[in-house]
């Protein structure tokens, strides 16, 4: 087994490793650095510790990581002490997978060994949790391998839709074209209905310089909107300077008759652009704003920054079927740890009684008094 570092938060994990935060971070913004330490920072739950397992591999002279969040947290079964390790990874989470830090650094090589750390830890851990991933990652199916070669019983399940965009190198007009005629129509009609007969001025913020004055207008438009008030209030400001800071950031904000009436934050990352936060005011709805701002947010990243898909992150609403060409999947994998009673009590409750006759003999191999 390669060497294996545990570290309790990111300060310590850069504090040891300094050259991490240059490395070249792997594909996905929601595998990054970046995103990492402002959700560990200002979303952790409470009562969560964090775990920072890596891998550290130098190659000609270039040094490479393979980072892996997690949370870890206690309860209680029947009255019995529970020990719970998860994905750094909650509802503001769309992907997740140990990710990598440096210049062609490979992740999958080094999964097993990162599984077996975790498997191996004592005390145990009763549970495993990693979540929201995507099947088609070859990553998804080696943590699988690794955890059944560990004698761990796994159960999969199903987190959320993803709705996407594959650009195919097509401009912001011909794309436009492809909408449905009714969403066409409507982003048509009422542009030039609020041109005519007020002002309309879209602002999309990139620069650091001008985040002062744009979170303050995202934050009036979330408040007259129908969302409610952020569970973690530091989280938002965090993501959008940190991006800003990256040049990752595309805050499109509209105003009508200079009152911020809708706001989206989208992050640009990799040819790659996430469609993050939605909001409007709700007092301006039968203009259709936020489609109006969706559009002119979406000419810009295909236009000028030229990416290759455009991603509506979580769920199936019905909305983002209009402007995304493809739907995807992102899955969890829960694991039982056998070598404990309460890992084999939790399988059995999640897996049932085929479980049981299934994997019997195991049971008994493994499970020691002491353990």
């Amino acid at each position: 087994m390669k060497n294996v570092s545990v570290h309790n938060g990111f300060d310590e994990f850069i504090q040891s490793n300094p050259d991490a935060v240059t490395a070249r971070g792997d594909a996905d913004f929601f595998l990054t650095l970046t995103w990492f330490n402002n959700l560990a920072k200002t979303a952790s739950p409470e009562h969560h510790q964090k775990r920072i397992y890596s891998v550290k591999k130098s190659s000609n002279g270039s040094i490479g990581y393979t980072i892996c969040p997690m949370w870890a947290n206690d309860s209680t079964m029947f009255g019995w002490p529970v020990r719970h390790l998860c994905s750094m990874a909650n509802f503001y989470t769309s992907l997740f997978r140990p990710f990598a830090a440096g210049e062609h650094h490979e992740v999958i090589p080094d999964v097993p060994d990162l599984i077996t750390a975790m498997t191996t830890a004592t005390p145990h851990w009763n549970t495993i949790n990693f979540h929201p991933m995507d099947t088609s990652d070859p990553c998804f199916e080696a943590i699988q391998s690794a955890l059944d070669r560990a004698g761990i019983a796994i159960q999969t399940y199903f987190c959320f839709g993803n709705w996407y965009l594959n650009v195919n190198g097509r401009s912001f007009e011909d794309y436009f074209i492809g909408l449905p005629s009714k969403l066409k129509n409507t982003i048509t009609r009422k542009t030039k209905q609020l041109q005519k007969q007020h002002q309309l001025t879209i602002k999309i913020i990139q620069d650091k310089d001008e985040l002062s004055e744009a979170l303050n207008a995202y934050e009036q438009v979330y408040q007259a909107s129908w969302k409610t008030a952020e569970s973690f209030p530091e989280f938002i400001p965090g993501l959008v300077t940190s991006c800003a800071r990256q040049g990752w950031l595309r805050l499109g904000i509209a105003y009508i008759d200079e009152q911020a009436v809708a706001a989206q934050i989208w992050i640009v990352h990799h040819r790659k652009a996430s469609i993050y936060k939605l909001a409007y005011d709700e007092r301006y709805a039968q203009f259709s704003i936020g489609s109006i701002l969706t559009a002119r947010v979406m000419q810009h990243v295909i236009d000028i920054d030229q990416v290759d898909e455009v991603d509506y992150l979580t769920g199936d609403d019905p909305y983002k079927q209009d402007w995304m060409s493809d739907r995807r999947e992102r899955w969890g994998i829960m694991a039982f740890n056998l070598r404990t009673l309460v890992g084999v009590i939790s399988a059995i409750k999640h897996l049932g009684g085929h479980f049981v006759q299934s994997k019997i003999k195991l049971i008994r191999k493994i499970i020691q008094p002491g353990n």
